[in-house]
């Protein structure tokens, strides 16, 4: 099996609704590295399967991930999320504005993301993704930790670095940083992790 060839071609599966595409060209016209077509549709099938009404988002970017979350909650179902830049934040409500997605749907907000999770409620999310600053997942996990209901869904993106993280000759901070997190998870009796590997590695785990 060619696995190089399948990871490839699931990177690009399935086809992008037209809103997700202009997304995804804004963002790298902005500089900012996109989720990938099959990373996006894995996340709106895992809110549909959840049903997640209440989803809590690090790293809104231009708003890619946050279409394809939304598209897969149900239009009753609210979307929290925090961007550290406001050029990017400002394209992500352009996005979701230019898809018709009603104003209540999402909240948006402009800032480091360490400042707005305490200020969360307790057991109030049904989903947590954390797509930020790779050298604050440990901090951003204290606080998903606290937010998630039990069942709840933690969402970790670009958990293996596109591969770095499960090279062992990699012991520089941030691989070594991120294979500590997932061991983390894999000891916690408050987490079910697994690992999948799409786009540049994604960790989830079902809080317990």
């Amino acid at each position: 099996m060619d696995l190089e060839l399948a990871w490839d071609y699931s990177r690009n599966y399935p086809s992008e609704p037209e809103p997700m595409r202009r997304a995804r060209q804004a963002a790298l016209e902005l500089g900012s590295e996109p989720i990938t077509p099959g990373e996006g549709a894995l996340l709106a099938n895992l809110c549909r399967i959840q049903q997640t009404r209440s989803a809590f988002e690090v790293g809104t970017g231009c708003g890619l991930a946050s279409l394809y979350l939304l598209s897969g909650m149900p239009q009753t179902g609210v979307l929290t999320s925090v961007e550290l830049e406001p050029e990017l934040q400002r394209q992500a409500r352009h996005a979701l504005n230019e898809a018709g997605v009603s104003p209540n749907r999402s909240r948006l907000f402009t800032g480091n993301a360490l400042d707005l999770m305490p200020r969360m409620s307790p057991g109030a999310y049904d989903l947590v993704l954390l797509d930020g600053d790779p050298e604050e997942i440990p901090h951003y996990l204290q606080h998903a930790t606290r937010m998630l209901r039990s069942g709840g869904l933690l969402v970790i993106m670009d958990a293996l670095l596109h591969g770095a993280v499960a090279n062992p000759i990699r012991r520089d901070p941030l691989p070594t940083l991120l294979r500590q997190c997932l061991e983390v998870l894999e000891e916690s009796v408050e987490f079910m992790p697994s690992l999948v590997p799409a786009g540049a590695g994604i960790c989830l785990a079902v809080r317990n």
